[in-house]
């Protein structure tokens, strides 16, 4: 009897050992920005998927084959020389918003695996202005236990919380600014 509670324990324990188990974590970051101009003028300035690159800090060129088109591929060259390339899932002219997924960056440009984001423009609490909500879904750029501090959680939300905010920063002042 003791040897089959053994037996019993160890195939228990062997099942549950997966539960035990701990991978990365998706991590989420959220930034907006409240500008004084009407949606609509803020969404003409943002939302060609091929024109990131007029709006975000760092970005050179951002040229996509399709244009707006579901599937269409952009491929942003930032000052570094850095490149990353993104394809577009969905775009919603009238609900002001599209969505789009990372599908080639190196971790040194950008430390994120399996990306994922939305941009989206809603009216802002005084019904003038504009919202701009840019959120991303990402895991970190090193997928397995015990990353290195430059691949680690804490990097990856850094790095999307830093581009978040300097373009929708710079977006802020181009549309107040009347640029």
């Amino acid at each position: 009897m003791s040897r089959f509670i053994a037996l019993l324990t160890v195939l228990m324990l062997a099942l549950a050992a997966p539960a035990f188990a701990h991978g990365p974590s998706r991590l989420k970051v959220v930034e907006k920005v409240e500008i004084a101009k009407s949606p609509d003028e803020v969404w003409a300035m943002i939302k060609n998927f091929d024109g990131i690159a007029k709006w975000l800090p760092g970005a050179v060129s951002s040229p996509a084959d399709k244009g707006n088109e579901i599937g269409s591929t952009r491929i942003i060259t930032l000052k570094s020389g850095g490149k990353i390339t993104e394809q577009l899932e969905r775009y919603d002219d009238a609900g002001r918003s599209y969505f789009y997924r990372i599908t080639d960056v190196d971790v040194k440009v950008l430390p994120v695996n399996n990306y994922s984001s939305t941009l989206e423009v809603k009216p802002g609490a005084d019904g003038k202005s504009a919202v701009v909500e840019w959120r991303g879904a990402f895991y970190r750029g090193y997928p397995n236990n015990d990353p290195p501090p430059e691949l680690n959680d804490d990097a990856a939300e850094k790095a999307v919380t830093g581009v978040y905010r300097s373009g929708l920063d710079h977006l802020k002042e181009m549309a107040e600014k009347g640029k």
